[in-house]
């Protein structure tokens, strides 16, 4: 058997599985989805959303891409972000990076990897500002990990200057912002930072004017 058709035969295992327990979860699921979480993390296979949280299909809003990156000029990212902000009201973000991580410790190279560089150009510019934090650490894997954590923070930094972060802070002061690290050698989160709804978290630069966030 091959590993596509192994994919097959646990989807059909799965489903069979949900229906004995809950015969009513899928009718359910595709009625409404109204989720409570919005999730950026890395596109890291090891790094599940619903695994780690322990959560059913429906209760997270999932967005992934390499290194849980917050990009001012992704449409992917931003439009994810406004559906779930605006449309299903999710009462939290939370971006989840992971110790270890592939993209993050590429970054801290010099090898040229084609299209990918200019992804790794949002993280080699995190590591600029903080170089010397980073440096600081004694080994390359702790230069990484701390790298990780100091992506993390910049990135709950970057959903915050968003006019669709801000404009829901006016309008329902929601949603709070969370970062974390996943330790892949113990499955645990490390909480690194919680944004609360109040412009005043908000470097002044960044600020929009608050009654023109209609």
């Amino acid at each position: 058997m091959n590993p596509y058709e192994k994919l097959i035969l646990q989807n059909k295992a799965w489903s069979k599985e949900q229906n004995e327990t809950d015969e009513n979860f899928f009718s359910r699921l595709a009625k409404q989805q109204k989720p409570k979480f919005l999730w950026i993390g890395c596109s890291d296979s090891r790094v599940p959303a619903n695994q780690i949280t322990g959560t059913d299909p429906g209760e997270i809003f999932v967005h992934r891409n390499i290194a849980n990156m917050v990009v001012h000029t992704d449409l992917n990212m931003l439009s994810v972000l406004q559906y779930a902000v605006e449309v299903l009201e999710v009462e939290h973000v939370i971006v989840c990076g992971h110790y270890g991580c592939g993209g993050v410790d590429a970054a801290l190279g010099n090898k040229n990897l084609g299209l990918i560089n200019k992804w790794l150009r949002n993280i080699k510019e995190v590591y600029n500002n903080h170089k010397d934090e980073v440096d600081a650490q004694d080994s390359h894997e702790k230069k990484v990990n701390k790298l990780v954590e100091i992506n993390v923070m910049e990135q709950c930094q970057d959903l915050i200057k968003t006019s669709i972060i801000q404009k829901a802070w006016k309008k329902r002061k929601a949603p709070i912002i969370h970062g974390w690290a996943y330790g892949l050698d113990n499955g645990l989160v490390n909480e690194l930072l919680n944004i609360e709804p109040d412009f005043n978290n908000i470097n002044p630069i960044f600020r929009y004017n608050e009654d023109e966030l209609a």
